[in-house]
C-alpha cells in the first residue's frame, strides 16, 4: 500500500487516540464495494470466519470454523452501531460495531481480547480497534483498506501485545484480505444454501 494511504484519517481513529501499535493492509478485488460489502458482513468467529487459510485458523483462532467459501444467507446481515461480532466463544473476544456505512466504512472495536481473569487481577486493559475502508478503484474495482490500531496496559503488558500480535498481524492481515479477494471473485452471486453453524 501506499505512504499516503498510511498516513491519512480513517473512521475510528479516534477510538484508540493514542495507540502504541499501528498496521495498515490493502487489496483490490474485481468487484464493485457494494458485491465486497456482504463478505464482511458475516464475518466472525462459528460465522464466516475471517477468510484467513485454513493454517492460519489453526493457529491463531483454535477450534474455530472453516473461513466461508460462498456467501451465506443465513450469516450475511444489515449491521449496526452496538451489534456485536465474535471473535472467540460465547462470552469472550469479541467486537463491538463503532461505524457502519455501507458499502464503504466498517469500524470494529474490541476491549475484550485479554486473558480471563487478567483485569481485575493485573489491572489489564486493551483498546483495539480493525477499520475496513471499500473504495472504488475504478473499472467496477474496489480498493480495501484495513486498518488495525492498538494499545494495552500495563507496559509490560502493551510491550507483549506488541510482541505478539504485530508479527501475528502480518500474518493475518495480508492472509485476510487475499482471502477475501479470492472468495469474492470467484463467486458472483450468493449461495442458496446456508451453512450450519454448531448449536
Amino acid at each position: 500500500m501506499n505512504r499516503m494511504e498510511r498516513m491519512e484519517s480513517l473512521p475510528g481513529d479516534d477510538l484508540v487516540a493514542c495507540p502504541t501499535f499501528v498496521t495498515n493492509h490493502a487489496v483490490v478485488i474485481d468487484a464493485a464495494p457494494a458485491d465486497v460489502w456482504p463478505w464482511l458482513t458475516q464475518m466472525g468467529w462459528h460465522r464466516a470466519g475471517w477468510y484467513t487459510p485454513r493454517w492460519v485458523d489453526r493457529l491463531l483462532f483454535p477450534g474455530n470454523l472453516p473461513s466461508a467459501e460462498r456467501l451465506d444467507p443465513g450469516l450475511v446481515r444489515q449491521l449496526r452501531p452496538g451489534d456485536t461480532v465474535p471473535d472467540g466463544p460465547p462470552g469472550t473476544a469479541h467486537f463491538v460495531v463503532m461505524a457502519v456505512r455501507p458499502p464503504e466504512v466498517l469500524v470494529l472495536y474490541s476491549t475484550t481480547h485479554l486473558p480471563p481473569g487478567w483485569r481485575a487481577r493485573f489491572g489489564a486493559r486493551l483498546s483495539w480497534s480493525w477499520a475496513f475502508r471499500l473504495t472504488s478503484a475504478g473499472q467496477g474495482r474496489t480498493r480495501v483498506l484495513l486498518r488495525s490500531r492498538g494499545y494495552a496496559r500495563p507496559r509490560w503488558l502493551d510491550l507483549g501485545y506488541r510482541l505478539l500480535l504485530v508479527p501475528a498481524d502480518a500474518v493475518m492481515g495480508p492472509s485476510m484480505l487475499r482471502g477475501l479477494k479470492r472468495r469474492v471473485e470467484a463467486n458472483d452471486r450468493p449461495n442458496t444454501g446456508r451453512r450450519t453453524l454448531p448449536r
